[in-house]
């Protein structure tokens, strides 16, 4: 990422998961999306006079699920605690959040960047109440509270400083994100806040093993947000050691318009917050039994799907290891192997043409418009000889991206892209011989190798609708 090799950047992630629960954290409050300003409240979540918070079970469950998943200690008797801010969006004045016992201590997660497979640990997994809305829109000069989403359950995941470039910390959420949404902890949509990234980042001098002063930037709700948060502020990082000025610890922001970040506030601690235990919730445990309980209710991770793959779909090692690395992907070809008998067809359409067109857009396979049963159904078409795999993946795949509906068969017919045979390619098959005439004598004297240019030549000619096994053997014939 950073062109000067005399600096190390490391970096460090806080991502805020909203739990797929139906209710708040310490209410009966819905979250649900969208809905008109403080409409979603009631006496508890405004923090009135009397009232008691009680703990949502749910959100327990799901904090132990990715626990599980992530390879993490469950912490079995554990309590909250009140983290004192201002928070002008929370009405209580403080937030209810765990400090010394996180539910889930340590663990890691698994990330590909490129062709290299890398581990980030984990700190800590806690669970902690999210905080309202401030708006700020219209003549007015005031500021505009909505506390909707004051109370609604977070998990809070936080990485050791394992990361060294933007790329690496896009592959680390894309992946988390891919994982929490396979579990259903979360539903993993950044545009609407559901998933958040705070990034802390600090620069040293190559080899120096002492950590240099974090920057701390809140609240990044798209991957692209992320790289370009990293981007610029080690930039700015660097270039201050350079002048040899003083870097402070601060907290701070990304303005989306010019990509650059801006300061909300100089130094904070942990002391700042002054935790205690929060005296309304008791502590709670969690037994062996119901940890165990929750491990067999999980979905297949991914060593359990690549090995699902290897023996059930009979996938090479290669195609099992590249779509159980993506548990999505994986949870796609499945769909599209339900509907057909050729895994290995199914493979090659995730991995190919389906994963090109998701990293191309910057998509998840959740937004590809094109169901697996189509897919399935383009498998169906290329083995009974009707459309080669060539045609399909570039002329009718295309097509079904833009018009997800459109009726297969009729649009093969409209286009003429039915694979030709018989006389049409024997005529093909002369004329590609004809034209290279003086080959065939050197392809029989040895050069073998001669034969990719005949085929060539024909699939050129019939524009991709030749079965190429059939060319290849019909030319066998004529040149034996």
């Amino acid at each position: 990422m950073n062109a000067d090799t005399g600096y190390e950047v490391v970096i460090g992630l806080e991502v805020h998961a909203q739990l797929l629960t139906k209710t708040k954290l310490f209410c009966g409050d819905t979250i649900v999306f969208g809905q008109p300003p403080n409409t979603q409240v009631s006496a508890i979540s405004l923090a009135h006079p009397g009232t008691l918070p009680k703990l949502n079970r749910e959100a327990i469950r799901l904090a132990i699920t990715l626990g599980l998943a992530t390879h993490s200690e469950i912490v079995q008797q554990n309590y909250f605690a009140r983290k004192n801010y201002f928070y002008p969006d929370l009405p209580k004045g403080y937030q209810i959040s765990q400090h010394t016992t996180p539910i889930c201590k340590g663990g890691y997660v698994e990330i590909t960047v490129g062709s290299e497979k890398r581990t980030v640990r984990l700190n800590r997994i806690h669970i902690e109440e999210d905080a309202g809305k401030s708006v700020h829109e219209g003549e007015t000069a005031y500021t505009q509270l909505d506390f909707n989403r004051a109370g609604t359950p977070l998990l809070e995941i936080v990485t050791e400083p394992d990361l060294r470039s933007s790329e690496e910390a896009a592959a680390y959420v894309t992946t988390l994100r891919k994982l929490v949404r396979h579990l259903g902890v979360c539903d993993g949509n950044m545009e609407e806040g559901s998933l958040r990234c705070d990034v802390n980042i600090s620069v040293r001098p190559k080899g120096e093993p002492k950590l240099g002063t974090k920057v701390e930037i809140k609240n990044l709700n798209s991957i692209r947000y992320i790289r370009k948060a990293i981007e610029s502020e080690s930039a700015a990082l660097i270039a201050k050691h350079k002048r040899g000025e003083t870097i402070l610890q601060q907290t701070k922001g990304l303005d989306d318009s010019t990509f650059t970040t801006y300061v909300i506030r100089t130094k904070e601690d942990e002391d700042d917050y002054r935790y205690f235990p929060e005296p309304d919730l008791p502590p709670f445990i969690v037994t062996n039994e119901q940890i165990e309980a929750i491990r067999q209710s999980m979905p297949p991770l991914q060593s359990e799907i690549k090995n699902n793959l290897l023996q059930e779909h009979k996938l090479s090692e290669y195609d099992a290891s590249q779509l159980s690395e993506d548990i999505e992907l994986a949870t796609y070809f499945l769909q599209v192997a339900n509907e057909t008998a050729n895994a290995k067809a199914a493979a090659n359409w995730v991995i190919g043409p389906v994963k090109n067109y998701l990293a191309e857009n910057d998509l998840s396979i959740d937004t590809i418009p094109v169901r697996p049963e189509t897919i399935a159904r383009l498998i169906q078409l290329i083995d009974e000889s009707v459309i080669t795999y060539g045609i399909a993946s570039q002329k009718i795949f295309p097509h079904l991206l833009n018009n997800p509906e459109a009726d297969v068969r009729q649009y093969i017919q409209e286009q003429g892209l039915q694979v030709q045979s018989g006389n049409e390619i024997d005529t093909l098959i002369d004329a590609s011989l004809t034209k290279h005439a003086e080959k065939i004598t050197a392809y029989k004297k040895g050069k073998k190798g001669l034969l990719s240019l005949f085929v060539g030549e024909v699939m050129k000619l019939s524009k991709g609708k030749a079965n190429a096994e059939e060319v290849t053997r019909k030319i066998l014939e004529k040149l034996n």
